[in-house]
């Protein structure tokens, strides 16, 4: 990695923020082969993309003219990001959690410079929840913000930020005059959004359980339930600590987030707080569910127990009876009567059929 002390030259080693463990391999990137760190790199002048220019005279050619630099990573390895570092100046910190991502969503402050890191989502489709079904896939995009340079590291299959780059550039160049601020927040608008249609779909399996657990049919719903559960609370892992850094950016005076852009961060404050809330809400439904589907269960134990019960009652007396004559004394009454054996088959069904009907009476059969 490179240095980014003022004045270092580029290329020199950067200094380690935490010592890695002795044998611990370096950071390697898990993207297919092939495909570049860098996904795309543009200048831009009072809201307009520039021509094409190589990264590493991107932030000379930005300054020059009075714009900022955008540039897009995916997943690069130490050594890739280390080498940007050098040119941009980005803390070691900072760089060491872009490479090794697993981070949570947070905000920090190096001087002028933002690292922001939030977690994305994406809806895993699937034509039955099961008790291994993945629902929620989560992956990570970390934002270096300076006064003239914005980067994104993406890490993770989804969460392409391509679009939001076209959007803006074909319909929102009044926003990117507001400066490397408006990228961000173009960033944190979309995963909050993403985070809204995640919600949404779960709602949906959510729904399917609910109805399944009150439905005539006896199912098994407690695994269903608690992968959900688990698949939930990795949603509001990547959600609940996004409201602070965006309270921060909406509320606080930084250099690099122009008074503009305050309320742009406000509005995805309130949307990341809305879905919050709805995670919280199908959570506690989902407990419900839960506890229903439990009580459920219980209940039918019961009735089954009750059952056979019922039926180990009914058994007993021709049990009894034969027991009875069956222990063979010599002088037993009934023993050498013409009519005993038909009146003792005669006794047991009585009994039984009287002992059906008052089960059935109070509904144990």
């Amino acid at each position: 990695m490179t240095d980014t002390r003022p004045g270092a030259p580029s290329g020199s080693p950067l200094p380690s923020a935490r010592p890695r463990p002795a044998g611990a391999p370096r950071a390697t990137s898990t993207r297919p082969a092939g495909v570049e760190a860098i996904v795309d790199c543009a200048v831009y002048v009072d809201g307009r993309r520039e021509p094409p220019i190589d990264p590493g005279e991107a932030l000379a050619a930005a300054r020059e003219r009075g714009g900022f630099v955008w540039l897009g990573l995916f997943e690069p390895t130490e050594d890739e990001l280390g080498r940007i570092a050098g040119h941009y100046g980005l803390h070691p910190l900072a760089v060491e959690d872009a490479v090794y991502a697993h981070q949570r969503p947070k905000l920090e402050r190096y001087d002028e410079d933002l690292f922001m890191v939030l977690k994305t989502a994406r809806y895993v489709e699937h034509e039955q929840l099961t008790a291994t079904s993945e629902v929620v896939d989560t992956g990570e995009v970390m934002v270096f913000v300076g006064p003239e340079y914005v980067i994104t590291v993406r890490h993770g299959e989804h969460g392409d930020l391509a679009d939001v780059r076209h959007r803006m550039e074909e319909e929102q160049q009044d926003l990117l005059c507001l400066g490397p601020a408006a990228v961000l927040y173009a960033v944190a608008d979309l995963v909050v959004d993403t985070f809204v249609e995640v919600v949404a779909a779960v709602q949906d399996d959510v729904d399917e359980l609910e109805a399944s657990v009150f439905s005539p049919e006896r199912t098994d719903d407690i695994g269903r339930l608690y992968q959900l559960k688990r698949e939930l609370m990795a949603l509001r892992r990547a959600v609940a600590p996004l409201e602070v850094p965006l309270q921060k950016l909406a509320e606080r005076p930084v250099d690099v987030v122009p008074d503009a852009m305050r309320s742009y961060f406000r509005d995805v404050q309130d949307h990341a707080i809305r879905v919050r809330d709805q995670l919280g809400g199908l959570d506690e439904l989902l407990s419900s569910i839960l506890q229903a589907s439990l009580a459920r269960t219980t209940m039918a134990d019961n009735e089954d127990m009750r059952k056979i019960s019922a039926w180990a009652g009914i058994i007993a007396v021709p049990t009894a009876i034969a027991g009875i004559y069956g222990m063979n004394f010599e002088f037993m009454p009934e023993l050498e009567w013409r009519y005993g054996y038909p009146m003792v088959l005669l006794v047991i069904v009585v009994a039984c059929v009287l002992l059906h009907r008052g089960f059935k009476r109070n509904g144990w059969l």
